[in-house]
């Protein structure tokens, strides 16, 4: 099942090599913007303009229209002196008798319903009318808009050369600084995929500037060193534990080989007891490497509330069963969130490690104090010098590498103890205990809604 599982993100990668780059999508992202900002802009900048030339149109032809009323009304200017004023310009007097004045033209003119100017069309032409009243009828004066409508059109084709040009400006800038922006992840996505299982102490360069690009090659560097821990570490893993299983099973073809060679040297069933005690001290190397092994995918068994201080009760009652001196009297309510049957493992760990090594006895106590609840296994040996209270908690690691095997540990327990605690966010770590030995503690988070 692993090879397939290896292939997915190769095929991944080929189909996300055949999509659309990430250049290209910015470019297209960023063009579609521009285009439809520049579009809507040079819409709005046309009609402004024609708005703004027609108000400047009606304006003059207002003020015109001002200066002919007053001089209609005070009689400076004759109804028959108003004629047109020039090509573009139009007027006529509306009486109760028709048009007296270009009524040939103007006639056709509307009349505006108020003293705003209006916009009309006369033979396909557009102007813009103004009107007002007088003593002998209504003045209308129209202007053509023709120069508008020409500075309109010379602006629409200005704008239809101008914005096609910017959006081509933009997309080469664009393209150009994206592609200069991406050029330091190409180079790194080629250093990474030059990495192996043969090269996994390459990192990638910094540049120094602490950019995302910058920051994005710390972050890498950091996986790249987690990845080659674990590799470190999966290989002392296997070392050890062909060294550990190599032992029993040496063990058992030797002592096979020499009742097979010298019949007579072996007592009867000798032979099956080696094979049981063997077979049960390799059984317990393999469920140990397993459950390290779950640990190491971050399965941490299902969640419920459990009392340390139970489960060391349960601790206390198997070691006296087996007549050995054990105190519980500092047991105290320590309630957490957890599994209760990797918990109960950890412990029983703590406290076979702590039998092994004690002289006289052993004691057991838990406490809650800052937010955390706390068990403790004391014993009364030699204790566990500074220096090597971290390293206890690797795996396969034995300080009295002297004892016999029988009697001591495969090196697993000690370092599922913190795998255990680490899962439910806890940790485990050793100190003095009060009677002179070591004291390993046991720290997980106090389960709140019970205290």
């Amino acid at each position: 099942m692993a090879e397939p599982a290896a292939r997915q993100p190769a095929a991944g990668a080929r189909r996300a090599r055949r999509g659309a780059s990430i250049r290209l999508r910015i470019l297209v992202a960023a063009l579609s913007v521009v285009a439809v900002a520049l579009s809507l802009g040079a819409v709005a900048v046309v009609w402004s303009l024609d708005r703004l030339l027609t108000a400047s149109v009606g304006a003059q032809l207002t003020d015109e229209l001002a200066a002919l009323a007053e001089g209609v009304d005070a009689g400076t200017i004759q109804t028959a002196a108003l004629v047109q004023r020039d090509d573009d310009v139009l007027v006529a007097l509306r009486t109760a008798t028709g048009v007296v004045v270009n009524a040939d033209a103007a006639a056709q003119l509307p009349e505006p319903p108020a003293l705003e100017p209006i916009e009309a069309r006369l033979d396909d032409e557009r102007f813009v009318v103004v009107a007002e009243q007088v003593d002998e009828g209504t003045i209308v004066v129209a202007r053509s808009a023709s120069a508008i409508d020409d500075a309109v059109r010379l602006a629409t084709m200005l704008l239809l050369v101008a914005v096609p040009l910017a959006i081509v400006l933009v997309g080469t800038v664009v393209w150009i600084v994206v592609g200069r922006a991406l050029d330091p992840v190409d180079r790194m996505r080629a250093e990474v995929d030059a990495i192996d299982a043969t090269a996994l102490d390459r990192r990638l360069p910094a540049s120094g500037r602490g950019d995302e690009i910058d920051r994005l090659a710390a972050t890498m560097n950091r996986m790249l060193g987690r990845v080659e821990a674990g590799a470190r570490a999966r290989r002392r893993f296997v070392a050890d534990a062909s060294h550990e299983l190599r032992s029993p099973l040496a063990s058992m073809r030797q002592f096979a080989e020499l009742s097979r060679t010298h019949p007579q040297a072996t007592a009867p069933g000798e032979l099956a007891d080696v094979v049981l005690a063997e077979g049960e001290r390799m059984h317990g190397i393999v469920e140990a490497l397993l459950l390290l092994a779950r640990l190491d995918e971050h399965e941490a068994g299902q969640r419920r509330p459990v009392d340390l201080d139970d489960l060391a009760l349960t601790e206390v009652q198997r070691v006296r069963a087996l007549g050995r001196r054990i105190d519980g009297a500092a047991l105290r309510s320590a309630p957490v969130v957890g599994d209760a049957r990797l918990l109960g493992r950890a412990l029983r760990n703590l406290v076979d490690n702590a039998l092994r090594h004690a002289r006289d006895g052993v004691a057991l106590g838990s406490v809650v104090r800052d937010g955390r609840s706390m068990v403790w296994v004391d014993d009364d040996g030699s204790g566990v010098p500074e220096g090597e209270r971290e390293r206890v908690f690797e795996r396969f690691v034995r300080l009295d590498e002297s004892r016999a095997r029988d009697a001591g540990g495969s090196g697993l327990g000690l370092a599922i103890v913190r795998e255990v605690a680490r899962a439910h966010a806890g940790d485990a770590w050793i100190t003095t205990s009060p009677a002179g030995g070591a004291r390993f503690v046991l720290e997980l988070p106090v389960d709140a809604d019970r205290t």
